[in-house]
């Protein structure tokens, strides 16, 4: 089913350049925004803002929280003074002269459906013009996301089309009075920020951001006394901090005074907070300018290659959201398509023309003729845990005693890849799913000495988590919080799943499968699954690192393993047989892919990180909203059926790449 809005219009889930009015929460549960931890460890610093955003995903709300109105400030033009906006006109509703209207505010009954004066902002021959216009009457479009308006005085389709991409705009002093505890977030913007402790004034709030589970605010430095950069040295204004931006998490915990009458916030930021913001930069004006104009050459660089390259796959469609919307948007954009990775989408999109399905494990067995593996090891499942005793593991003891010689010696890295599903999406909630029994809550499996491996060998042991993006702050605020599970906080990296674009099942008239776009600004990606792990570890150069430190193994397995983390007797049993690739399956099991636990050596690591093209990929069949751009209009396509491939790889398609001879199997036996 299509649905047409304007030029201007995007899908209901691409966050618009207009400010606008919603209720979110300053609440008291942990910052979800990103942090990264650099390979240093006690070198922190905070990712830029994403420009794009979500309109509609808001926080739950908990008993806990302190309800907080605020606005979503972006990088764009705001409302002329005086004026909010609430939404903007996509598009010609019906004959009769009535327009449809995205919203922009959380008080859309009050804004669209209450007859009287409203402003429209138009562009007039490049002008920026203001005009009173009153609203007869206002209607919500269900299923729709908009709401139908009726201007006095527009009477025609012909009238209401001059009316499409004009923005909506109330008084500001119309603003709908907030309960105690609760803000406007331009209200907050230009606030003065004290530290509470000291009553040390830091800086001047100049922006406000929903970065999904907590606000931010952007602070404009004023001074820099009594603050460390990043190397835990003391800056003074010589070093050009005083000017500098830093982000304040807007939860109560962190900002519990906030005074509007005396324009000021008192602030008590947890240790570090500060700190992990201000990168140690001693360089001039002239030379930090100079970086960034090579930064910004260097990403057109990037943006002309990935272009040329989606170009030569019969990909422009991708660039049509160029010609619309802001600057902000086009930015957008420009990341999403740098970010593509060519190689593998094009490696994909080939494999897909030849219809696989993915196999269970018995069939698995057959296809890759894993009978014919002369090294496989028979064990019970009591036996795969890095704590199991010499009664547990019988004959198979000198196997443990190596594997745990292997991990404490520091030879040994492990790679757990957190799914985003069950028991673990939240990381502190239990699963009670029936095929998973045994799971528990990722902070008992990370703290559980048996199943990971014991306290004492753990500052040996690197750990890279792989996750998605919408989890791995969370997950690096468990490690903070819990001192890193007696990990070296110098030997964990945390990596954001490996994504490729959403393409269409049908074919188009060149013979290809196009990339489908979420808004006109943003491509539609779906996790690869974990065939694309290895190269991950290789593009974000984790495996050069552990090279460097000297591991010689690296146990990749999932979290959902009801036995996830160091295979101390896989690990042993690989290094006795001198063999490439270690794997424990379990004939029978239903969700091996999502279960999967496999060791690869180093040199076979390094041997497939120039075979990037090697891993088999397939097309899941799934239903996705999209938007299409439609002669000059964008259309909302929602589907009533699956209408496009999500690809996927499994690690296990590796096992092609070596003879029978270098792969050792752990067959889990009751």
């Amino acid at each position: 089913m299509m649905q047409r809005t304007s030029p201007l219009c995007s899908s209901s889930s691409f966050s618009h350049s207009f400010p606008y009015i919603s209720v979110l929460n300053r609440c008291t549960e942990p910052f979800r925004r990103r942090i990264a931890l650099t390979c240093k460890g006690s070198a922190f610093s905070i990712l830029q803002l994403p420009l794009y955003r979500h309109l509609h995903t808001l926080p739950r709300l908990q008993p806990s929280r302190r309800r907080v109105a605020t606005s979503q400030i972006l990088e764009s033009v705001e409302a002329p003074t005086g004026f909010v906006e609430i939404g903007y006109i996509s598009n010609v509703h019906g004959t009769e002269g009535e327009v449809r209207v995205k919203p922009v505010t959380d008080f859309p009954e009050l804004r669209f459906s209450t007859p009287g004066t409203r402003w429209l902002k138009q562009q007039v021959s490049g002008r920026e013009e203001i005009r009173e216009v009153d609203l007869e009457e206002g209607r919500e479009h269900p299923g729709r996301k908009s709401w139908i308006l009726k201007f006095k005085g527009i009477d025609t389709a012909e009238q209401a089309k001059l009316l499409i991409g004009s923005t909506l705009l109330v008084r500001e002093e119309d603003r709908p009075e907030l309960e105690e505890g609760e803000f406007y977030s331009r209200d907050l913007i230009g606030m003065s920020v004290i530290l509470k402790e000291t009553g040390q004034s830091l800086g001047t709030v100049v922006n406000v951001f929903d970065s999904g589970g907590a606000d931010l605010l952007h602070v404009l430095l004023d001074s820099s006394e009594d603050i460390l950069d990043a190397t835990g040295n003391p800056t003074s204004t010589e070093t050009g901090v005083s000017g500098r931006l830093v982000w304040i998490p807007f939860v109560k915990a962190i900002v519990p005074v906030v005074d509007l009458e005396r324009r000021e916030m008192k602030i008590t930021p947890p240790k570090g907070l500060l700190e992990l913001n201000l990168n140690s930069n001693k360089r001039s004006k002239k030379e930090r300018r100079q970086l960034e104009w090579k930064e910004r050459k260097k990403f057109q660089n990037s943006l002309i290659a990935a272009k040329k390259k989606l170009s030569e796959m019969e990909q422009k469609h991708v660039f049509n959201g160029f010609k619309f919307g802001e600057k902000m948007q086009g930015r957008l954009l420009a990341e999403q398509i740098v970010g593509v990775n060519s190689k593998l989408l094009q490696k994909a999109l080939q494999d897909i023309e030849i219809p696989t399905r993915r196999l269970n494990v018995n069939e698995l067995f057959n296809a890759f003729e894993l009978e014919k593996i002369q090294n496989t090891l028979k064990v019970s499942d009591k036996c795969v845990t890095s704590g199991a005793n010499e009664e547990e593991l019988g004959k198979h003891t000198s196997l443990q005693k190596k594997g745990l010689n292997l991990i404490s010696s520091g030879k040994t890295a492990v790679v757990l890849v957190v799914n985003d599903e069950g028991w673990y999406a939240d990381l502190d909630i239990v699963c009670d799913n029936a095929e998973h029994p045994t799971s528990s809550s990722l902070p008992d499996l990370l703290g559980d000495d048996r199943r990971f491996a014991k306290i004492e060998d753990r500052p040996y042991v690197p750990l890279i988590l792989v996750c998605s993006a919408s989890r791995i702050h969370s997950i690096e605020k468990l490690f903070m919080d819990n001192d890193y599970f007696s990990f070296d906080s110098g030997k964990i990296w945390f990596l954001e799943e490996q994504r490729l674009p959403v393409v269409s099942n049908v074919v188009d008239e060149q013979n290809k499968y196009k990339i489908l776009m979420k808004s006109p600004w943003e491509i539609l990606q779906s996790p690869v699954g974990s065939g694309g792990v290895i190269n991950l570890l290789s593009s974000s150069k984790v495996l050069d690192n552990l090279a460097e430190i000297g591991v010689e193994y690296v146990e990749i397995c999932s979290s959902r393993h009801r036995s996830a983390g160091t295979n101390a007797l896989l690990l042993g049993y690989i290094a006795s047989c001198s063999a490439n690739i270690g794997v424990k399956l379990q004939k029978g099991s239903s969700g091996f892919e999502k279960s999967f636990e496999l060791i690869f050596s180093m040199n076979f690591m390094k041997k497939m990180m120039k075979q990037m093209d090697k891993p088999q990929f397939y097309g899941i069949p799934k239903s996705n909203a999209h938007v299409e751009k439609v002669d000059k209009e964008w259309v909302d396509v929602s589907p009533s059926s699956p209408n496009s491939y999500q690809l996927c790889s499994s690690i296990f398609s590796w096992l092609h790449e070596c003879s029978f001879d270098e792969i050792c199997m752990m067959e889990i036996v009751k």
